[in-house]
């Protein structure tokens, strides 16, 4: 545990304070999931007890469940009579090329059509299979790449630490952090029981892990608002991922969202947004200009596959940097299967996305006592490298299986039905994480704080 935790805080510049973690076992895997779920929330809950101690003078303990935690990397929903739909489309997933392995991501709409527009029209898995199989896999990524789609063959650690991209990434800080001159005068409105009381949150993200660390601000009382452009839907991960936010939708392109963005944008403290490395620039937010609208800005983003190198701008998602890193691959070494053997759950995605909610805690720390904004910029691949480079690790015990006495006593009236959620995976003393939103559809609010 210690590795991966003491890279972390090194990487948050988060004082060695004591972290208790509880519980015994591991999800199978042949890297330390399981420590790196524990870590990474520890983290975001050191982050806060810093805040605490900073504003009130006395510092919280803070536990981690490695059990719950392990837990809530998958989901934290447990619905009541309904189910949450498919995460994944019927032809996304893994496929052998000619000369080796390739993913495929089709969820979106847009980069399955990407998909078909290389390959062809398909109807299934096998006839994805079989037109799949006479390419050769660099060939094909790139040409779905070039498409606007997204693909990563499967390559081996070795071949990813000599790929300019491998290279790029591997030599980037876990977390890139800067402080900005501008500055800001607002004070703290927090308490003990709600830390992030006041906080204003501009959510631009999607998918796992830019709203994994706006539900973990939300359930420390800050308010988050979700935008999302008009056609964008994620079903599988919506009734997950909204919990304690508003969402609405908003279209960036056209001079009346950009109108509304901007006035929504000066009131926030805190930005995270997951587009490609030069999306928000092209659209004209550039860093300076993000200053400039909202003096004291704390802003936070990630991307896929780093912010150097020849990739900076490729899409990608956790499934597909888990190929392109070597962890499909040592799995598949490990497993002596015949296919790619991927993480047991999307830990890049939930890692990063804590590393970013205890960077934004960090930042306003930071703000509170200098009045300075700053940045923090993550990527799905450097949280891999960090995984990676912890080292493979022996059979451990399984995890007790979940039962009812996991599951909050409180049930949630989500738009989709009832549920309940799991209990928080950390315990911060004094400092409940509770949500005071159920999770919600997309644009079901109106774009304003």
């Amino acid at each position: 545990m210690t590795d991966l935790l003491t890279s972390i805080q090194a990487a948050l510049d988060l004082p060695n304070t004591p972290l208790t973690f509880t519980e015994v076992g591991a999800l199978p895997s042949t890297f330390a999931v399981t420590e790196l779920a524990s870590a990474s929330i520890g983290a975001a809950g050191q982050a806060v007890a810093q805040l605490i101690q900073q504003q009130t003078g006395r510092l919280p303990s803070v536990s981690v469940d490695r059990r719950l935690a392990s837990f809530w990397f998958s989901s934290s929903i447990r619905p009541v009579g309904w189910q949450v739909p498919p995460l994944w489309d019927p032809v996304a997933g893994d496929y052998a090329c000619a000369d080796g392995w390739i993913r495929l991501h089709t969820n979106a709409p847009h980069h399955r059509a990407a998909a078909e527009r290389v390959i062809g029209k398909i109807t299934d898995r096998a006839e994805m299979a079989s037109k799949v199989a006479t390419w050769n896999a660099a060939e094909l990524e790139q040409a779905i790449v070039d498409e606007g789609g997204c693909a990563a063959q499967m390559r081996s650690w070795q071949a990813w630490q000599a790929h300019p991209q491998g290279l790029a990434v591997n030599a980037e800080a876990l977390v890139q952090r800067q402080t900005f001159e501008t500055t800001t005068d607002k004070s703290w409105l927090g308490s003990v029981a709600r830390p992030l009381a006041g906080i204003k949150v501009l959510d631009l993200t999607r998918v796992l892990a830019g709203p994994v660390a706006s539900r973990f601000l939300a359930g420390l009382g800050a308010d988050v608002l979700r935008i999302d452009s008009p056609t964008w839907n994620e079903p599988g991960v919506v009734p997950e991922m909204t919990l304690g936010k508003r969402c609405a939708r908003l279209d960036l392109k056209s001079p009346e969202g950009r109108q509304v963005f901007e006035g929504l944008l000066k009131e926030a403290d805190i930005l995270f947004h997951g587009y490609r490395a030069d999306a928000l620039e092209q659209l004209g937010y550039t860093a300076s200009e993000l200053q400039h609208i909202a003096p004291g800005l704390i802003d936070v983003s990630l991307n896929a596959y780093g912010w150097s190198g020849p990739w900076r701008n490729r899409r990608g998602f956790d499934s597909l940097v888990q190929m392109s890193s070597g962890i499909a691959d040592a799995g598949m070494a490990w497993k002596q299967a015949d296919k790619p053997v991927p993480l047991p759950l999307q830990a890049l995605d939930h890692a990063t996305g804590y590393l970013m909610a205890a960077s934004a805690i960090q930042a306003l720390s930071e703000r509170l006592k200098s009045g300075r904004g700053g940045s923090a910029r993550l990527s799905l691949a450097r949280t891999a490298t960090l995984l990676v480079e912890a080292g493979q690790v022996p059979e451990q015990l399984a995890l007790r299986a979940e039962e009812a006495g996991d599951q909050g006593l409180v049930v949630e009236q989500s738009a989709w039905g009832q549920a309940h959620r799991l209990l928080p995976p950390v315990t911060i003393s004094g400092t409940p994480l509770q949500w005071d939103l159920p999770a919600g559809e997309l644009g079901s609010h109106r774009a304003q704080w």
